[in-house]
Order: C-alpha cells, then structure tokens, then sequence
C-alpha cells in the first residue's frame, strides 16, 4: 500500500497537470482538435500561456488543500477561495485568467459573510463542475468516516460554490471512487461495487428518484463500452464526471488517460484535471511524465503542500 504522503502528491499533481494539459486548447472543439490532437504538454494556445501554467481547477484545488493542511473549516475554505480570486492565491503565475460564473458568484457571496454552506447556488441551471473539478483533496479527510459522514461533508464543500444535488451527487460518486483506489481496489470492481453501494445509500435519502436515474450511465449501464461520440465533454458536471470515468476506464495509464481527456475537445482543463485526479491516485505519480511534472508551475510548492496535507492527515489519525 502507497503511504499517504505518495497518494496526495499524486492527487495534487495528478489534478494540476490535466489542468495544465487542457489550458492551452480550452474551448476548441473535438473536430478541431481532432485534425492536431494534443499529444504532450504544449503552452500558449487559447490563454498565450506557457505550458505547465494550471488554471482555476488546480488553483482551487489546492486552496482547499491548504485549507485541509490546517483543519476541517468551512469558512477556511471560503476564504481561500476569496483570496484566490481577489489576491492570486494559489494562481499558477501569480495572475488568475479563469473562473466560471456560478464560482464567481459564490465567492461574492461569501465576500458578503453568507455562511459558506449557503454560498453556492441551487438552482438546476447552477451544475457546472465548478465544485467537482476541486474536490479531490477532500477524499483525505473523510476516507475512513462512516458513507453518511462522507457524503454530509461532501454536500457541505460542494455547497460553497455548487450546492445543487446533481453537483453534490457527482462529486460524491468521484470521492467515492477515488477513496476505492486509496484502498489498492482494481478500476473496473469499483465501477461495479460503486454501481451497488452508491444507489442504495442515495435511495435512503430524501433525493428525488429523477435526479439519481440521471447518473444511470454510471450507475445502471457499463459506460467503458460507449464510443467516443456518446462522451460529451461540455462545462456541464454530469458531462464532466461521465467523460472522467470514461477516459479512465478506457485507458491504461496516466498520460493515456489525460491526453484523451484533452482530446475531447470543449472544457479541456477540467475534463483532464478530473480525469488526471484519478489516474494520478491509480497510477501513481511515477507513471506522470517527468517533464510535465518539471514544466508544472509552482512545482515544489505543490510539493510542500502535499508534505503538509499529509503530515496533517497521519496527526489527525493519530489523535
């Protein structure tokens, strides 16, 4: 079993450099992509950036590390998030150049004072991946809690930004299957052990039935068999769960797994820093290019903060 340390560096990283993959070809389409299809990490492109640089999936994603590092604050998170957005913390060179609506919208809120539980919007048209594509970290802290406490505080940091059910539930099914993969499980037995426990704890809740039968692809149906043109890969969080799952299961290794996310064309950084989150837990942060890794920005500091999410995590199991 990989020591905690690894799998964090694994995560961060594995987040931050399908991020940085997708940033340079964000918003071109499939067809598009299709005819010079990103095979390494390039830069410039659709932000003139130069390659490594990760956009606000990495950024958040380790505003919430950070927040982890120290302890379980919802408020904590909210205001990294604020600083983010207003003081470049945590952007990859020290400028943010992305941030989606429904994000921007909460930070506001929680700007404002809003408890950080009540920050996101719940409205249906509110279901971008703005709080999945963040999320990763998260499975750290509530790996060896009870499901009902997993999901609570799943429901909680989804809320800050997304707190619509789908965004909840999306997020949810993703730690659920990244905390498989901390427990050494096989991608295709998650899948199916997934397809059994998360409907069953779904249904004990107060969820309306026609918002779990929208995940039916991953919970009812083999999603590995589909072909490349029933993926879509738009800014849409079911979208984006679905193409993450896809490109993992069809692929046997980090960078396959990231690249064909890329190549999806559309929300290019997300879809690859989904998809990277998880390949990096499965694969390890030894199968990720090492000159990705040495392009990445803001590298050691990655580095320094996977040292202190972890220190944080093995003392909190102690106590």
């Amino acid at each position: 079993m990989r020591d905690l340390s690894y799998q964090i560096k694994s995560a961060l990283f594995g987040v931050a450099i399908g991020d940085a993959l997708g940033v340079p070809v964000e918003f071109k389409s499939r067809e598009t992509i299709l005819q010079k299809p990103v095979t390494d990490m390039i830069g410039y492109g659709t932000y003139n950036l130069p390659p490594g640089t990760f956009s606000d999936d990495g950024s958040l994603t380790f505003c919430l590390a950070e927040a982890l590092s120290h302890d379980f604050d919802l408020h904590r998170i909210g205001q990294n998030f604020i600083k983010w957005r207003d003081e470049n913390y945590w952007a990859a060179r020290g400028e943010l150049f992305d941030i989606g609506i429904a994000t921007n919208q909460a930070i506001t809120q929680l700007k404002e004072g809003i408890n950080p539980e009540l920050a996101g919007n719940t409205n249906t048209e509110s279901n971008g991946n703005g709080s999945l594509m963040r999320i990763l970290p998260l499975v750290f802290y509530i790996k060896d809690l009870p499901i009902s406490e997993r999901y609570e505080i799943t429901k909680k940091v989804s809320s800050i930004t997304h707190g619509h059910i789908r965004s909840i539930i999306a997020c949810f099914y993703y730690l659920e299957f990244a905390r498989e993969i901390l427990l050494g499980k096989e991608k295709f037995g998650i899948y199916k052990k997934l397809q059994v426990e998360i409907p069953n704890f779904l249904s004990s809740l107060s969820i309306t039935p026609s918002e779990i039968s929208l995940f039916d692809r991953l919970l009812e149906k083999d999603i590995s068999v589909l072909e490349e043109n029933k993926i879509l890969s738009s800014g849409y969080v079911l979208h984006s769960l679905e193409a993450s799952i896809w490109c993992l299961l069809t692929t046997e290794n980090y960078k396959e797994a990231t690249l064909k996310a890329v190549n999806l064309g559309e929300d290019t950084d997300t879809t690859a820093a989904i998809t990277g989150g998880l390949a990096g837990l499965l694969y390890g942060i030894e199968d990720i290019p090492k000159n990705w890794i040495e392009l990445l920005a803001r590298n050691e500091d990655i580095l320094d903060l996977g040292n202190r999410l972890a220190q944080k995590m093995e003392n909190k199991n102690i106590d």
